[in-house]
């Protein structure tokens, strides 16, 4: 639940590159140093993970502890982007995100949010789902109760290339207006969402690097699809269970 589209981008930090420039940002370093002096030896076994004899890296056991002792840490903005990005992974993987919590990630910088199926996901978490700007690439609020207004939070993330809002409910075709501005985007997931209707369809037309569409069980876009016809690298379309169309 939630970690299942975590990407690594190729920006995960070792331990050998912790010396390098990803670690500008004012007091990051000093934070790691400071987070691993209060490291217990708790934390070094679970940071190990199930592999005989490994040892855990910096950033491993970086996360270990804020995940041991969460409350302590009220903002991650200070954090380089790769770190921020794994502490919210592993959090997100352990089910210790709530709205409280999330808002330490205010203006991190993370390129992925992935909160399919995750408890709780509402408008007032899209606010700091959205203050991540041009960083954020992806983003899973699939099953959540994500509203028009939260969905057009996101409308300055002008650099998504991912979007999944599958079975969201409380999206209506309005809400596929802020997608439509979303022009990068090359994966849109709207599974069984009340939003496509042949009107809501016109969204799409404007996402013109649309590779993969996926509008399964959505059979009121009867009459929309002639919106599609002008997406040129599309080339997967999910259609399934959209019975009655022609």
């Amino acid at each position: 639940m939630g970690s299942a589209c975590s990407r690594n981008r190729g920006q995960v930090v070792h331990e050998d590159q912790l010396y390098s420039v990803k670690f500008s940002k004012s007091g990051s370093f000093k934070w790691l140093l400071h987070t691993l002096s209060r490291s217990s030896s708790d934390v070094l076994r679970k940071a190990q993970g199930p592999g005989p004899g490994r040892r855990p890296s910096l950033v491993e056991l970086c996360v270990a502890r804020v995940r041991e002792d969460i409350s302590r840490y009220s903002d991650f903005s200070m954090l380089p982007r790769d770190l921020s990005q794994q502490i919210f992974n592993e959090l997100v993987r352990c089910s210790y995100i709530n709205e409280e919590l999330l808002g330490a990630f205010r203006d991190c910088a993370l390129q992925d949010i992935c909160l399919d199926e995750y408890p709780g996901v509402k408008d007032a978490w899209m606010e700091v789902i959205a203050s991540q700007g041009q960083s954020l690439l992806s983003v899973d609020i699939s099953c959540s109760d994500v509203t028009d207004s939260g969905l057009n939070l996101l409308k300055d993330c002008s650099n998504m290339q991912s979007l999944a809002c599958n079975y969201c409910d409380r999206i209506s075709e309005h809400g596929l207006k802020t997608v439509s501005g979303l022009s990068n985007l090359t994966s849109l997931s709207l599974k069984k969402c009340a939003a496509v209707t042949a009107e809501g369809a016109k969204a799409f037309a404007k996402l013109v690097n649309l590779v993969n569409l996926d509008l399964e069980r959505c059979p009121k876009i009867h009459g929309g699809l002639v919106h599609l016809k002008g997406l040129r690298k599309l080339e997967t379309l999910n259609m399934r269970y959209c019975n009655g169309i022609t």
